[in-house]
């Protein structure tokens, strides 16, 4: 049985059915997303479908926490976080399925043959899981100079990351996979014109030591540019 760990898809569910015809999943593999299954791309029903065919696991993204909130908040007739035109649209597409989905999608899944954990932005560093911020393990990006915790660019904290466990993490999108000792992030920002890109590990085995990981790495280029981001995608 392999593991298959999928980053960001964010709605790009040609690109998500071209990479699992190159990866050719059986009965028997496991399938696990980062998050962000939601939102930018074009096909955002499209991805929940497949993926509940597909029998997968999927922790909670920022993107999905956003959704979930607003409508919540639209619910309780209260001022939601605000949403773009794309978050907004979704709030009237989804269905009950889709959103029974989105709410029982968990903060981490950990897969201890292969000694892995899997989140959606990161931990971080030195900071038990219990004792992890929520709204930084769907956000973090970097470490600030004083330490401190941040969602926006910084020192990459996967650099400064020691486990175990190993963890894998979407959300912050590069133009290549980021490859730590002890973290491996795999938002190649497909729905930005990147890759959609997958780790897959056999039975039991660890992610494989940097210099050796991109042989464990399966990626499609994305069709087009869905979403724009504005400013070209972070280097490595």
């Amino acid at each position: 049985m392999r593991t298959i760990i999928i980053g960001d898809v964010h709605g790009c569910a040609r690109e998500l059915s071209q990479l699992l015809d190159t990866v050719a999943p059986t009965d028997s593999d496991r399938i696990v997303f980062v998050g962000d299954l939601v939102a930018r791309g074009p096909d955002t029903r499209g991805v929940l479908r497949l993926v509940r065919e597909l029998g997968a696991q999927c922790v909670k993204g920022n993107h999905e926490e956003r959704l979930l909130a607003a409508r919540f908040a639209r619910r309780a007739g209260q001022l939601g976080p605000r949403l773009g035109p794309a978050h907004t649209q979704l709030l009237e597409q989804l269905d009950e399925e889709d959103w029974a989905q989105l709410e029982a999608l968990p903060l981490k899944v950990d897969l201890d043959e292969h000694g892995v954990r899997v989140v959606h932005a990161g931990v971080v560093p030195g900071v038990p899981w219990e004792q992890q911020d929520p709204w930084l393990v769907t956000h973090i990006r970097s470490i600030k100079e004083d330490g401190r915790p941040s969602d926006r660019q910084g020192t990459l904290w996967g650099s400064l990351y020691e486990g175990p466990p190993h963890i894998v993490f979407g959300h912050n999108a590069r133009r290549d996979v980021q490859l730590h000792r002890d973290a491996t992030g795999l938002d190649t920002g497909c729905v930005y014109g990147g890759f959609l890109t997958a780790l897959v590990l056999p039975a039991g085995t660890p992610p494989p030591p940097v210099a050796e990981r991109r042989s464990a790495l399966v990626q499609v280029r994305a069709e087009r540019v869905h979403y724009d981001y504005g400013r070209p995608l972070p280097g490595s």
